[in-house]
């Protein structure tokens, strides 16, 4: 089984409290910082639709954000000065206060492909104050929900939206495994 159909399943028969239980797991999941979050996103729009699937998405990714940079900052505060950050933008996020923590969060928030618990680490170890967090960390968050869920949700019904964007996606992955066989 896999893990959008064990949420699907947790959701429906926790009916009357399947929106408590969908941000409790997006929260865990958050926490965790390595399990992507597609499978929620997958069962919420599967259980609620489109749009009140979105909007528990959301929420559930803003308070697991929340709840994670709290636990990382009181956890791992003191890993900030490890040599192990030697990444120029891991660096540039580590020091950034202000409307620079802000920007930065917000672009690496937008990005599809940069992972959410990473971010979220090495803002909660660096000097960004919790609230510039939540504001560029909701802020962001918020067109790449809108392009994850509704992609979500196209290959989920599979309409031809969902046909191309599978596609695509396909065709990108398959370009990127030949390009990687060919250096070799």
């Amino acid at each position: 089984m896999q893990l959008k159909d064990f949420m699907i399943e947790l959701l429906t028969a926790c009916d009357h409290i399947a929106f408590m239980v969908s941000i409790a797991v997006n929260i865990f999941v958050s926490v965790l910082g390595v399990v992507p979050s597609v499978f929620v996103t997958a069962a919420n729009l599967a259980v609620f639709g489109l749009w009140e699937g979105m909007a528990v998405s959301f929420i559930g990714e803003a308070f697991g954000a929340i709840i994670s940079f709290l636990l990382y900052r009181k956890g791992f505060r003191r890993l900030a000065d490890r040599k192990g950050f030697s990444h120029p933008k891991v660096k540039q996020l580590l020091k950034a206060e202000g409307k620079e923590s802000f920007l930065l969060i917000l672009a690496l928030r937008i990005l599809p492909f940069v992972p959410s618990g990473l971010v979220t680490f090495i803002a909660a170890i660096g000097k960004t104050s919790l609230l510039i967090f939540v504001a560029a960390s909701s802020i962001g968050k918020v067109p790449a929900l809108l392009i994850e869920g509704y992609s979500v949700y196209q290959v989920i019904h599979w309409t031809w939206e969902g046909k191309l964007f599978t596609a695509i996606i396909s065709c990108i992955l398959v370009g990127l495994v030949w390009k990687r066989l060919k250096t070799r």
